[in-house]
């Protein structure tokens, strides 16, 4: 199927080429959907708690982390080049006629070129702004009478100034404070400290980031940590990883045959945020906190994150300690028992909403106790889950495996039969979505860390469809790292509050009130 030199790109990238093989033929029969039942809600699925509960809740917390050795895990390989798409939209189209002024800056709302620079003033980024652009012999006021904004995006967003076009989300500055401005990674250092430290002080944060990025983020790292270790009382080790070259997959044609550059060599890109499971299962810890980049907010709002990434780590610690007793019981028997079944299927069923296939009470009682078993031996994860007010992404679902049981899931509207009408449905039936607020233990009962790489559903990948050089191509994401990565955890939900999930998707989101300090 490949040249010699075709081989010699795909070793060299430390791909095996029957798995790129496997690839191009993936793309020939596609991905089934995934078989969705129910939107997962408040007591169907998703766990609703209370104020007191919440309260024991945090108080174990912070008895059992004693014991327990915990990292902050960020994915933050994103450019913050799509945050400013629109503004690069002024710098290709406005000549400074009034009639592309017109054009350009008719629009109204929070998300448009006048909204932007009618409260340019309030950006953390302001001052550095103005010190490149006088720097170079501009007083920003004058460029802003002038309506010379071509000048003013040329030195925030290039090289020739803060080139924030060019720099990952993380480098941003996003917060201002009275004293100086703060970045997103400032922000995550400062986040961890207060719910990820350590019983001797230690904070450990791991940042996944673009081989380009890492000097970037190390340097941040340095200049900072002193002051946030003194203030916090906290030591922090921060480490990064890059997602591994050997997860990248093929690209193909319409017509499933491998995509050429226009040199001839193969197209291959990176798999999405699926890859990162990679990076995930190299980490030695027993609680892992994960949470996006760009999901931060000032120190005026970190309460209630602060409040509710500590009861997702109670409700984890506490499902785990269950499960961990049930396990050690059940393979310490010769048989199983009616009671201990009970108890395990009451667990499973009423707080967890697993639903067992139909058949399984007509197993031979080994091969429900080796049900049982495997069950209980699996990672466990317990996601925040936010009330949807029409934010994008992925939704939490009950999902019918292959087996005939039904497990929760966190769905990507790609990974559904969007022609079918009961999927459409159920999909318009769903309560909340899914913002990325996920704490995960990765060790069995006995201390001893499961291969996550084993729970990964292979077949929960996405193809989508993008272009290169103007010509269409198939692209092939692996499962994502909270949908099919995961899939084979045992998946607590549990509702938090809108608070806690502020993204900056666009550079005017920062203009929001959660993200300005009071």
């Amino acid at each position: 199927m490949f040249t010699d030199t075709q081989l010699l790109e795909i070793q060299h990238k430390g791909i095996n080429p029957e798995l790129v093989e496997k690839q191009i033929e993936r793309f020939k029969t596609g991905f089934f959907p995934m078989h969705i039942t129910n939107p997962a809600s408040i007591s169907k699925g998703i766990i609703e708690v209370t104020h007191k509960e919440a309260q024991k809740l945090i108080k174990f917390f912070n008895k059992s982390k004693k014991k327990q050795k915990m990292i902050k895990f960020v994915p933050a390989s994103g450019a913050a080049s799509r945050m400013f798409k629109m503004l690069y939209s002024i710098l290709e189209e406005y000549d400074g006629s009034e009639e592309s002024y017109n054009k350009l800056f008719s629009k109204t709302g929070m998300h448009t070129p006048a909204y932007f620079f009618e409260h340019i003033t309030e950006f953390a980024f302001y001052d550095a702004l103005v010190d490149v652009l006088a720097r170079n012999g501009f007083l920003l006021q004058d460029l802003l009478d002038a309506k010379d904004y071509t000048t003013i995006l040329t030195y925030l967003l290039t090289s020739k100034g803060l080139k924030y076009g060019e720099l990952p989300k993380g480098a941003l500055f996003f917060h201002q404070y009275p004293d100086a401005p703060r970045t997103a990674i400032e922000e995550h250092m400062v986040e961890g400290a207060q719910y990820a430290k350590n019983s001797n002080g230690d904070v450990f944060l791991h940042f996944t980031v673009s081989p380009e990025f890492i000097q970037e983020f190390k340097d941040i790292v340095q200049k900072t940590k002193a002051q946030y270790q003194e203030q916090y009382n906290v030591k922090f080790y921060v480490d990064y990883s890059v997602q591994n070259l050997a997860t990248d997959t093929i690209a193909v044609t319409k017509e499933n045959t491998p995509f050429l550059n226009a040199d001839g060599s193969l197209l291959f890109r990176p798999a999405g945020h699926g890859a990162l499971i990679e990076n995930l299962n190299e980490l030695d810890f027993d609680l892992i906190f994960i949470k996006n980049i760009d999901n931060v907010v000032p120190d005026s709002y970190k309460q209630s994150t602060v409040y509710y990434k500590k009861v997702l780590a109670g409700i984890l610690l506490h499902y785990q300690k269950i499960i961990f007793d049930f396990y050690k019981k059940l393979k310490k028997s010769k048989h199983l028992s009616e009671k201990l079944q009970k108890k395990i299927i009451a667990v499973f069923t009423q707080e967890l909403s697993y639903v067992f296939p139909d058949d399984f009470f007509e197993m031979p009682k080994d091969d429900r106790k080796d049900y049982l078993l495997d069950l209980l031996y699996s990672p466990i994860r317990v996601c925040g889950m936010v009330k949807n007010e029409g934010e994008p992404g992925g939704g939490p679902f009950f999902v019918k495996e292959n087996d005939g049981s039904q497990t929760l899931q966190i769905v990507e509207m790609a990974q559904l039969d969007e022609s079918s009408q009961e999927h459409m449905d159920i999909v318009k039936q769903a309560t909340h979505f899914n913002p990325v607020d996920i704490v995960c233990g990765i060790k069995d009962s006995e201390g001893k860390k499961f291969n996550i790489l084993k729970y990964v559903d292979e077949e929960a990948g996405i193809i989508t469809m993008k272009s290169k050089d103007g010509k269409e191509l198939k692209a092939l994401e692996l499962p994502g790292l909270w949908n099919g990565a995961m899939s084979h955890w045992i998946t607590i939900f549990v509702e938090v509050p809108i608070i806690t999930f502020n993204p900056v998707k666009e550079v005017t989101d920062l203009l929001r009130a959660e993200h300005k300090q009071l």
